[in-house]
């Protein structure tokens, strides 16, 4: 008598972290830096990312363009309204992927259409019908979806989503938009739509939920219990409000739970830990310390009991191998003694090839933080390495920096500049030392951004810790992130205008060549 293994049934995995994620506040992303997350999520096993809304902005409609004519795996998704024009602008966007998808909505709860929308639910079924049928003739593959599902009336929603299935929706999407439901609402509400809906065997569910009440990951992963077999989420969980299911916590949800979650996904988990600070890094946003899954102490043990624990086994206090979502089980290993061959391995392990010049100006770096720090950790590095990469290219860069400050004390900074090739100083003062640095970029090189951000936060614990510097600037309507880091705070802020300075001369520079905008 033989014995047949049952696969377990694929879970897709639809991330929007580049639509959904982008709307939270101060988390706008730059067209370079939506190409790079999307390029890393496609390696990284996501079945479709969700790269836009093409009619929102110019720019959202060359950043959907351009990932789609580069992404080579995952399917391509562009978001619209119920509206003619808007699905179009979409087909338009995605027509170059090898998978495209329109995405449409509408709300369907009654406080959304009568306030929102001003619309009767006889309106809204013949918008659900009209935008169904004009994006399936634009593409094969699409999406709809009822937004505030989870607080409109069963019946009108049942209507609906069998009206979008008839009219070409392979994909159903019930977004809890508030972050109302609970986990067993939400069970319940898929549950009802797979038995009351005659044609649901047509189409796929996904589920989309918020975090207002922290249950959206609870609630998505209730809904594929009940019968949906996709998840709208994003990396880190960032988004608009309290932010989406995070995709890292359900992806290994599934992971370590399969004997009651018996379902895969196509992810790579070793590189969640990689996806969390990128997407950091891009947004400005810093991972909270306690984050699951792919926060700095998700894998530490402090107490001596859990320590005394993990020595004797690891499975005491660890469900999850840290390897299992790229992170190193410890964290100090390297010094100021340490050569090139460990500081090569450790880059290695950290998952980072570089070019014999960017190796050898990281380990001058890191041998000089070596010796301004007690101990340097695995964070400490990839900060360093990730800051070399970003200033690999900058026509503006930081050669000398002497600032002074203190009680009774004008502060003052005395900078020098390299610009495309030619040193510049200059000595200005400030309402602080920030402010002075600041002071003295724009005089060497002046512009007319603003400044929009300024954010510090420590890389490792202790008062010699790396600092990183997020500097976010805008200019004519471009908006850019600047990163620095240092175990002087003031010259990773530095390093982090001038950086964002760079990135906006790229920018500049495909409209009017060699120069930012200068200051009249």
């Amino acid at each position: 008598m033989s014995t047949k293994t049952v696969k377990p049934e694929r879970v897709r995995i639809f991330d929007t972290t580049l639509r959904d994620g982008e709307q939270s506040p101060g988390a706008a992303m730059t067209l370079e830096e939506k190409i790079e997350v999307a390029e890393f999520l496609d390696v990284m096993g996501v079945d479709i990312i969700e790269a836009g809304f093409p009619i929102s902005s110019p720019g959202d409609f060359e950043a959907v363009s351009e990932i789609s004519k580069r992404v080579r795996n995952a399917t391509v998704c562009g978001l619209a309204r119920a509206g003619f024009k808007d699905v179009d602008r979409a087909g338009e966007a995605v027509k170059a992927a090898k998978k495209p998808r329109i995405h449409t909505f509408i709300s369907t709860s009654p406080v959304h259409m009568k306030h929102k929308l001003q619309m009767g639910p006889n309106a809204v079924l013949d918008a659900v019908g009209a935008s169904v049928t004009r994006a399936r003739s634009l593409v094969e593959d699409v999406q709809w979806s009822a937004e505030d599902a989870t607080r409109t009336e069963h019946d009108f929603l049942c209507r609906c989503v069998e009206l979008a299935i008839r009219s070409g929706a392979t994909t159903i999407n019930i977004p809890d938009t508030v972050g109302y439901a609970t986990p067993q609402e939400f069970f319940e509400l898929i549950q009802m739509l797979m038995n009351r809906v005659p044609n649901i065997d047509k189409a796929v569910i996904a589920t989309h939920c918020h975090n207002d009440l922290g249950l959206a990951v609870a609630n998505s992963l209730s809904g594929v219990l009940a019968g949906a077999r996709q998840i709208e989420c994003t990396i880190n969980g960032i988004g608009e409000r309290a932010g989406n299911a995070a995709l890292e916590e359900i992806v290994m949800a599934m992971k370590v739970r399969k004997d009651r979650m018996p379902f895969e996904t196509g992810i790579n988990t070793t590189m969640l830990s990689r996806a969390s600070k990128l997407v950091s890094n891009v947004t400005g946003f810093p991972v909270q310390y306690n984050k699951a899954i792919v926060g700095k102490n998700a894998f530490s043990h402090e107490s001596g009991i859990h320590q005394d624990g993990m020595l004797k086994n690891v499975e005491t206090y660890e469900i999850m191998r840290p390897e299992e979502v790229g992170v190193k089980e410890t964290s100090l290993v390297l010094g100021k003694l340490s050569g090139r061959h460990a500081f090569k391995d450790k880059l290695a392990s950290l998952g980072y090839a570089l070019a014999d010049e960017a190796f050898e100006d990281a380990f001058k770096r890191f041998k000089n933080l070596a010796d301004h720090k007690k101990h340097v950790f695995d964070e400490d590095i990839v900060a360093l390495v990730d800051d070399e990469i970003v200033r690999g290219h900058d026509r503006i860069s930081v050669k000398d920096l002497r600032v002074e400050s203190g009680t009774d004390i004008a502060p003052s900074a005395d900078l020098m500049l390299t610009v495309k090739g030619q040193d510049k100083r200059t000595k200005t003062s400030g309402n602080g030392p920030v402010d002075a640095i600041f002071n003295a970029i724009h005089e060497l090189y002046p512009h007319t951004a603003s400044l929009q951000l300024f954010q510090i936060h420590a890389v490792t614990e202790g008062t010699d810790a790396q600092a990183t510097v997020s500097v976010r600037l805008e200019e004519d309507g471009r908006t850019v992130t600047g990163k620095g880091a240092h175990t002087d705070t003031l010259v990773a802020a530095a390093h982090a205008y001038v950086n964002a300075l760079n990135k906006l001369l790229v920018k500049r520079n495909k409209q009017a060549p060699e120069t930012l905008k200068v200051a009249r």
